[in-house]
């Protein structure tokens, strides 16, 4: 299988230099100025001509792939089969990283008995609104999602577990997991998995708390 790469541009950037160009090209003709403008309740800076309006607006961060090829036909529906589920799991890891990063910061400064507290009762909660959905999972889709959510950690699902529920609760999962061909104590290797190193390649789910 080829290997790719995928670049992540700051579009804020991207639109300067493609400002500057559709500049360069009527410069000859018009004079601009910058001036700001208010559009449905919200301020922008915009270069005005007598022709010509440009609106510059910084975005969000975008990735671009190149295009994918692959060795075989198996390799091919392995991908298609990984992105399908990626698309399933990914609001459920968007969830966990949210609420996991929110707990970390609200408790950061409890002591260990209050902390367990918290996190004891945050549990019931979340398995009263996801237990049902994780359920209808299936094995690989249990195992991309996993991988997503140690991705964006950098942390390995037993220690996040061992962190969160002690060593006999993390212990248990990591024997349990085995059965279904999780190893909870390896976490997100890059190269291991070529094919879904791609596929999660398209997806972000960072997060930072509001402070």
């Amino acid at each position: 299988m080829k290997r790719f790469e995928t670049y992540r541009l700051k579009l804020g950037s991207v639109l300067f230099f493609l400002c500057i160009v559709l500049f360069s090209a009527h410069a000859q003709d018009d004079a601009y100025r910058t001036t700001e403008l208010e559009f449905d309740g919200k301020v922008y800076t915009a270069m005005i001509s007598d022709k010509d309006t440009f609106i510059l607006q910084r975005l969000e961060d975008v990735s671009i792939t190149a295009p994918r090829t692959f060795e075989n036909y198996d390799d091919y529906r392995m991908y298609i089969r990984y992105r399908r589920y990626a698309q399933k799991v990914y609001p459920y890891a968007v969830e966990a990283i949210k609420i996991f990063k929110e707990m970390e910061y609200a408790t950061e400064n409890y002591s260990k008995r209050k902390r367990k507290r918290h996190i004891k009762k945050l549990q019931k909660e979340l398995k009263k609104e996801f237990s049902d959905q994780l359920k209808n999972l299936t094995k690989t889709q249990g195992y991309i999602l996993t991988k997503m959510i140690e991705r964006e950690l950098d942390t390995p699902m037993y220690d996040l577990i061992k962190d969160l529920r002690g060593g006999i609760t993390a212990g248990y999962y990591n024997q349990f997991g085995k059965l279904y061909g999780y190893k909870l104590k390896e976490g997100y290797k890059p190269g291991v998995d070529e094919l879904l190193d791609i596929v999660l390649q398209d997806y972000d789910i960072s997060y930072e708390v509001p402070r």
